[in-house]
């Protein structure tokens, strides 16, 4: 059920909660946002706890954001968790069907309506890519196609079971090689590193040096930029279209409460919109947040008609199976 109240949420919860019995949020994250040394959470969590002094964010992080999802839909009703944060596109079909959550008392007008959702809340996206080091690399693929077929550059990628990296590359694969798509894994396959759980095991070794082209997002260069003064990161200039990824915020049936609610609301503040955009390495879902490169970056992929992908869940099984299948051979 939507949360309603005499007393206006939005509006109406800082002076009710000054009175308030504390209320303590736990919020499923994937291990990166919730990071205490790079993290958009821990300080989400700061500003929103000083506007609200009687709601508690705890953070329960897990490896990836299948892996999440797992778990919650692993636990039903049992679950600890009041929110669940960084539920994908790719997901969203299966979550709805899991009748595990309840749309929040959110509104979503200023998000962009291809990323609107009746029962959670868009905060963030990107889109996928591979990412390279230009000092090491001097001429990069051109398409999806020609990565695949390129033996001779390195490549690491995160397992779509557990991670929502690996998910993109699932639907994007499939919709550029089709029916043939289990002979391109096959190929793929030849030049591949590892396959990791999660974001940051993959993105950690291609740093080291372990290989020559890592699945991310198009924000990761964005990062280096911003954050390290490091411009030799790019993203491969493919001349094909891309899938993205859109991260939402779900509110936990039979969890909620005035906190819970305010804290999915919050993700959207200019504030929030802006840490989640340099730390989270996400472009923001609301209008410019004030940093350059990626309100730049949004402008553009808004322009060229970006949209969540909505994969059944039955369609994402099958793809699964046929990827496991295909490296077990």
């Amino acid at each position: 059920m939507r949360i309603k109240s005499s007393l206006t949420l939005s509006f109406g919860l800082m002076p009710l909660l000054a009175f308030a019995q504390p209320q303590q949020v736990n919020v499923y994250s994937y291990s990166s946002f919730a990071d205490a040394k790079y993290g958009a959470g821990p300080v989400i969590k700061q500003a929103f706890e000083q506007k609200f002094p009687q709601c508690q964010i705890h953070y329960m992080p897990i490896a990836g954001s299948n892996a999440m999802f797992n778990r919650v839909r692993l636990e039903g009703k049992k679950t600890k968790a009041d929110v669940v944060l960084g539920l994908n596109s790719f997901m969203i079909d299966a979550a709805q069907k899991s009748q595990l959550f309840t749309p929040p008392d959110v509104a979503q007008t200023h998000i962009p309506k291809a990323f609107q959702n009746p029962t959670f809340v868009a905060y963030g996206f990107a889109e996928y890519a591979f990412i390279y080091d230009k000092n090491k690399l001097k001429n990069p693929p051109t398409s999806l196609q020609d990565l695949v077929n390129d033996q001779a550059i390195r490549v690491i990628y995160e397992d779509p079971r557990t991670s929502a990296g690996g998910q993109g590359l699932l639907v994007w694969m499939n919709k550029v090689y089709g029916e043939n798509v289990a002979q391109a894994w096959k190929t793929l396959a030849k030049h591949t590193v590892t396959v990791t759980k999660g974001w940051s095991d993959a993105y950690g070794a291609f740093l080291k040096g372990e290989a020559d082209a890592v699945l991310s997002y198009d924000t990761s260069p964005l990062y280096h930029a911003y954050s390290e003064k490091k411009f030799n990161y790019a993203a491969m200039p493919f001349s094909n279209k891309t899938v993205s990824q859109v991260e939402y915020a779900g509110l936990v049936k039979g969890h909620e409460s005035a906190c819970a609610n305010e804290f999915i609301g919050f993700l959207l503040t200019p504030a929030a919109q802006k840490k989640i955009a340099v730390s989270n390495v996400m472009l923001p879902v609301i209008s410019p947040v004030g940093v350059p490169l990626y309100d730049d970056l949004k402008k553009q992929v808004v322009e060229k008609g970006v949209k969540a992908e909505h994969i059944p869940a039955s369609m994402m099984k099958q793809w699964v199976n046929t990827w496991q299948q295909t490296l077990s051979e």
